[in-house]
C-alpha cells in the first residue's frame, strides 16, 4: 500500500518510475485531506525556497486558476525556484505575468492574431501535413514517429507564419530540447547545476537573437508573416519591445512544438494500445476527432504542472493559504481525478472532456495556442489515418526525464 508520506513530488527518482507508479500516487494525494508541502528542489544557483504545496485535487487546480489576483503567475509560473531575473526575463513572457502587463501583451498578441492571420494558420497546417505524409509515403515504412512527424510538423508551423527560414529550424529545434529537457542527459548536463543554468541561458538567448533581428527587419519592411504583425501590432500607443517579442517567441516555440508534438507522439501510441479507440475513430472520424483530440490532451497532460504564488492570505477550497505561499498546479493529476471523470484511467474517446485542464485551467493564462494545437492535431491524424491506415507505434516510447513535460523523444513506427 503506497504511503502518501512516502511521496516525494521533489526527488528525481519519483519522476524516473513508472506512469502507473506515479498516477497512484497522485490518487492517494488527491484523498488527503490537507494541501501535501513538499521541499524545493537544491538548484545550487539560487537559495533554497520555503517548500510548495502541490494542487492535485482537480477542484483546487481550477480554482487557483480562475483567481489570478490572489494566486500570480508573475513570481514563477514556469519554475518552483525563484530563478534569477536574467533567466526569468528570459523565460517568462506572457505564462509569467500578471495584470496590467499582461493584459497588455495578450492584446497585442491577439491583435495579430487575426482572421485572416488565423486562416493562415489553418490552410498551412493542411499543406505542411500532407508534405510530411508524401516524405513518409517516400520512405521505408518504419522510422522515428517523433523525427519524421510529431517534431516537424509544429516546429515548421510556427517557423514558416514566424517568417523563421528552413536553415534555422534545427536551430529553434535543439534551443527548444535544451529549454524543456528537465533532467535529461541527453539534453542537458544533469550533474552540474550552474552548467545546466548557462545551457539554458544559451539555448534561451540563441532563440531571442534569432527573432529579434528578423523583428527589426520586419519593422523597416513588414511582409505577411506573423512576425510582422506582432512588431507592427499598435494598441493605444503600445507595441511590443523587443525583449517582449523575444520572449514571446520562446514561449511560442516552445510551448507550440512541445504541447503539440507530444499529443501528436502520444496519440499513435495510443491508438496503437488501444485498437477498439482507434476502430471508433476510424468508424466516424469527422464526428469523433474531436473528442478524441481532447482525450488524448486529457490522459497525456502534456504540460505537467505550473506554479502559482499566494499574493495574500486566504483560503481555497478551505486550504489556509499564507501570502507568499507557492502552489503547483498538477494538471496530470487534476486530469485524473475520479470526482470528475468517470474511470479516469480508461482511454475513451467518447467521453466528455469539457472539465479537462489539459490546455490549463480557466483565468487569463488558459493556452493561447488551444485552438492551433487542436487543428494540428487534428489535421496530421486524418491525414496519417487517410494515407497509411495500419500505421501504428512498432515499440515502447522513449521518454523524457522530465518532471514538468509529459514527453516522447522517439517512437519506433511501422505501416
Amino acid at each position: 500500500m503506497l504511503k502518501v508520506e512516502d511521496i516525494n513530488l521533489t526527488d528525481w527518482d519519483f519522476w524516473r518510475r513508472p506512469h502507473e507508479f506515479r498516477h497512484e500516487a497522485f490518487k492517494a494525494l488527491r484523498w488527503e485531506p490537507s494541501l501535501r508541502r513538499f521541499e524545493e528542489p537544491d538548484v545550487v544557483i539560487v537559495p533554497r525556497g520555503p517548500g510548495y504545496y502541490a494542487l492535485t485535487r482537480h477542484a483546487d487546480v481550477v480554482e487557483a486558476s480562475r483567481r489570478p489576483q490572489d494566486f500570480c503567475s508573475g513570481k514563477g509560473a514556469i519554475a518552483i525556484p525563484d530563478m534569477p531575473g536574467d533567466m526569468h526575463e528570459f523565460f517568462g513572457s506572457m505564462i509569467s505575468m500578471d495584470d496590467p502587463r499582461h493584459a497588455k501583451i495578450r492584446r497585442i498578441v491577439s491583435r495579430a492574431f487575426s482572421p485572416r492571420m488565423i486562416q493562415r494558420f489553418e490552410d498551412q497546417v493542411d499543406a505542411v501535413a500532407e508534405q510530411l505524409a508524401e516524405s513518409v509515403a517516400a520512405g521505408e515504412g518504419t522510422g522515428d514517429f517523433v523525427a519524421d512527424i510529431a517534431a516537424r510538423l509544429p516546429l515548421k508551423i510556427i517557423c514558416d507564419l514566424m517568417g523563421i527560414g528552413e536553415e534555422h529550424y534545427k536551430t529553434v529545434l535543439d534551443a527548444t530540447n535544451v529549454i524543456l529537457a528537465g533532467n535529461d542527459p541527453e539534453f542537458v548536463d544533469n550533474t552540474d547545476a550552474e552548467a545546466m543554468a548557462l545551457g539554458l541561458l544559451t539555448a534561451g538567448q540563441t532563440l531571442k537573437d534569432l527573432v529579434e533581428e528578423l523583428g527589426r527587419r520586419r519593422r523597416a519592411e513588414p511582409t505577411g508573416d506573423l512576425t510582422s504583425a506582432l512588431v507592427n501590432a499598435n494598441i493605444d500607443g503600445e507595441s511590443l519591445t523587443d525583449q517582449e517579442l523575444g520572449s514571446f517567441f520562446i514561449l511560442l516555440v516552445v510551448a507550440g512544438n512541445e504541447t503539440t508534438r507530444n499529443a501528436i507522439a502520444h496519440g499513435l501510441d495510443l491508438f496503437t494500445r488501444h485498437p477498439e479507440q482507434r476502430a471508433l475513430l476510424v468508424e466516424d472520424f469527422e464526428g469523433r476527432i474531436a473528442g478524441a483530440v481532447e482525450e488524448i490532451v486529457r490522459y497525456v497532460s502534456p504540460v505537467i504542472w505550473m506554479r502559482r504564488t499566494a499574493t495574500r492570505d486566504t483560503t481555497l477550497n478551505d486550504h489556509e493559504i499564507k501570502e507568499g505561499d507557492k502552489l503547483v498546479l498538477y494538471y496530470w493529476s487534476a486530469n485524473r481525478d475520479e470526482t470528475v471523470f468517470t474511470d479516469p484511467e480508461k482511454f475513451d474517446i467518447l467521453r466528455d472532456n469539457k472539465e479537462h485542464v489539459g490546455f490549463g485551467g480557466p483565468g487569463p493564462h488558459f493556452c493561447l495556442g488551444a485552438h492551433l494545437a487542436r487543428r494540428e492535431i487534428t489535421t496530421m491524424f486524418r491525414t496519417l489515418l487517410r494515407r497509411f491506415p495500419e500505421i501504428r507505434a512498432a515499440g515502447e516510447p522513449d521518454r523524457l526525464e522530465s518532471n514538468f513535460i509529459n514527453g516522447i523523444k522517439r517512437l519506433p513506427y511501422t505501416f
